[in-house]
């Protein structure tokens, strides 16, 4: 393990204890083999001047929902010392009173919620504290003689505590293992199956010491040798949609899915025992909340192997509940797809990164730990005692807020500009996860938002569509929604003179690029969440205009289609609306030039020609996108076959 300690940089906090923990407490969370997402902690202890001049004894502790690899100065919570040594003391705690007295104590009533670990760390006397989750070391511990490995690694220099429970059970457990002992003969703690600190009353000294002990434990461990993807057992699409379908209708909502079959991943699911090796248990307890204890392990009948994993979880929630508790949901969080890859569940893709990472930390372990007497994680009760922990819920219930399309998967078409960019901001506003289809390659870089992605194909292209499909399904599990908007506006030209080739360009991407890419998607779209097509037509369809054939008898055509759709989908669940807009002006076409010309044609100023409609209403795109969302949405759920027109109210529409 690197120590990546910067001396230069750390001279230039050195007269502020609280900025050299922030950088300390930085190069642990940068590395993912020590802490992955919010885990572990850190604290400094040092002193704080009250508003009354007062100088107090505090422990900066990492608070509650910060992360140690972008952690702030704001993220610790400034706590007095005396109040937690004075918890110390104390012969039981409810975790629900430890939480509110070292609330109660902190200096800064708005920073956040000191971590469980304060009083443990308040105990150290050192005042640089460091705590990861360290893949070694919990790996190691995961083995059959892990205890007595570890003992013989690393000698008199840890302590090693037994497995207990984190928060005031663990600290007081320190606290008895250490009366008498002489501190300054140790340069860290092991936490069997959960974990490690280092302490020094440097900030380079205590993370030094993690590295250092760290590195015995990764060196103590056979080298794995560097995967190469084998020969695929591939997955159908359509499978990874019949799973994520199963999976939603336990959660009760829409779940996203997606597939992994990297190197790691599909070495993993190949393995002949993988059916017992991955249900022994997590790496650390820590991830119980993330992942479950166990995964899904898909056989034959994919709804069959869900039901199943559910009938499991009730059982497990049976044999360890108190009779206090509530159950959790059923539904797994990640699966082993045998001989294939595996796959990992979430509402939104920040909770499938999460998920996907813990996984691939977890698998590597488990492949380490076997080549080294064999994978054993704890026991059944302790990864119960954890899962329902009230801390560790209440972590969970500080992001229970949902958008109204949140783990629903969307493809627009043409959505790098206009009409059907609009759509996909405003959809991945409401939760969906968004897949953006154009034929200008720049829509692959055009997104910033996590929740939004472009993908270059021409809809005239099958097999370019049905790839892209296929991507859409293995990264999210499925489709819900889709918006068919991609179109092109034809040169005006009278039937008498119509180019062969422009009329052809306009059929062939207005009517059959789009029902090409509604045909490849309707398989998915029977196996997903409350699905809705939704497509974009355009005025000329009621109201068409001379010189504008190619473009109206194209969206003649959609409108059509659209109309048999509602017909043949709605036995399926499958709803099919069509919005006509007209005059929507910030869009590609419509450049100042065009829009001063037309203005001008018309005797008007461009304002007034912007909004010439009965509402005397500008309609912009996002006007557009808000009739779409709700298409897409409840207020629609038992309406299929409609058109609704959106363009300021047109007399000849009308």
């Amino acid at each position: 393990m690197e120590n990546l300690w910067d001396q230069g940089q750390a001279d230039s906090l050195v007269n502020n204890l609280l900025s050299l923990r922030v950088y300390s407490s930085r190069l642990i969370g940068r590395d993912s083999t020590l802490v992955l997402h919010g885990g572990g902690n850190t604290s400094v202890k040092s002193e704080y001047t009250d508003i009354f001049g007062a100088s107090h004894d505090v422990l900066y502790v990492k608070g509650s929902g910060w992360d140690l690899a972008t952690i702030e100065a704001e993220g610790f919570a400034p706590v007095k010392m005396e109040t937690l040594l004075a918890l110390s003391e104390l012969e039981s705690l409810s975790d629900a009173d430890m939480v509110r007295a070292q609330r109660a104590a902190m200096m800064d009533p708005s920073a956040p919620t000191p971590s469980v670990e304060a009083i443990l760390h308040a105990l150290i006397p050192f005042r640089f504290v460091d705590h990861s989750h360290s893949d070694a070391v919990v790996t190691l511990s995961n083995t059959p003689n892990g205890e007595a490995e570890i003992r013989a690694l690393y000698g008199d220099r840890v302590l090693i505590v037994p497995y207990v429970m984190p928060g005031f059970v663990l600290a007081k457990e320190v606290k008895k293992m250490t009366e008498g002992i002489d501190w300054s003969q140790l340069e860290g703690m092991v936490l069997l199956h959960h974990g490690i600190f280092s302490f020094a009353d440097e900030a380079r000294d205590s993370y030094g010491r993690m590295i250092d002990l760290v590195s015995l434990a990764e060196n103590a461990l056979p080298t794995r040798v560097a995967v190469t993807a084998a020969s695929s057992n591939p997955v159908r699409p359509l499978d990874i949609a019949t799973l994520r379908k199963a999976v939603s209708r336990e959660m009760d909502r829409p779940m996203l899915t997606a597939f992994d079959n990297s190197a790691v991943c599909k070495e993993f699911s190949d393995r002949c025992d993988v059916s017992d090796v991955a249900t022994r248990g997590p790496l650390t307890p820590d991830h119980v909340i993330r992942t479950k204890r166990v995964p899904l392990i898909v056989g034959e009948d994919i709804a069959q192997s869900v039901e199943y994993f559910a009938q499991e979880y009730q059982a497990y929630f049976e044999r360890y509940t108190d009779g206090t508790q509530s159950r959790l949901d059923r539904a797994p969080r990640w699966a082993v797809l045998p001989g294939k890859g595996l796959a990992v569940f979430g509402a939104k893709m920040k909770d499938i990164k999460v998920v996907r990472d813990i996984v691939s930390h977890t698998v590597t372990a488990i492949e380490s730990a076997e080549q080294h007497g064999g994978w054993r994680a704890l026991p059944e009760q302790d990864i119960f005692d954890v899962e329902y922990w009230e801390l560790e819920q209440a972590k969970l219930g500080k992001s229970q807020q949902r958008g109204i399309f949140q783990g629903r998967s969307a493809v627009v078409t043409g959505g790098a500009s206009g009409i059907g960019y609009a759509c996909a901001v405003a959809l991945a506003d409401g939760g969906a996860v968004v897949t953006v289809i154009d034929k200008n390659p720049e829509v692959v870089d055009l997104f910033e938002s996590e929740e939004i992605r472009g993908i270059s194909c021409d809809v005239t292209d099958v097999e370019a569509i049905r790839a892209s499909l296929c991507e859409v399904v293995t990264s999210t599990g499925g489709l819900d929604i889709l918006v068919s908007n991609a179109g092109v506006f034809s040169a005006s030209n009278y039937v008498a003179d119509m180019p062969e080739a422009e009329w052809q360009r306009s059929i062939d991407i207005n009517l059959t690029g789009a029902m090409r890419i509604i045909r490849e998607s309707i398989p998915y779209l029977k196996l997903g969440w409350d699905p809705s097509i939704v497509i974009v037509g355009s005025k000329n369809v009621p109201a068409p205009g001379p010189a504008a054939s190619a473009y109206s008898v194209a969206k003649a055509g959609l409108n059509q289609l659209a109309r048999v759709l509602a017909l043949e989908l709605a036995s399926e669940g499958i709803r099919v609306n069509t919005v006509h807009p007209n005059a929507v002006f910030d869009t590609a076409i419509w450049t100042p030039e065009v829009l001063e010309s037309r203005a001008a044609h018309y005797g008007m100023s461009v304002d007034e020609y912007r909004k010439n409609n009965l509402l005397n209403r500008e309609v912009c795109s996002a006007d557009v996108a808000r009739l779409v969302c709700a298409m897409v949405g409840d207020a629609f759920r038992c309406t299929t076959g409609a058109q609704v027109s959106i363009d300021g109210g047109n007399e000849r529409v009308i």
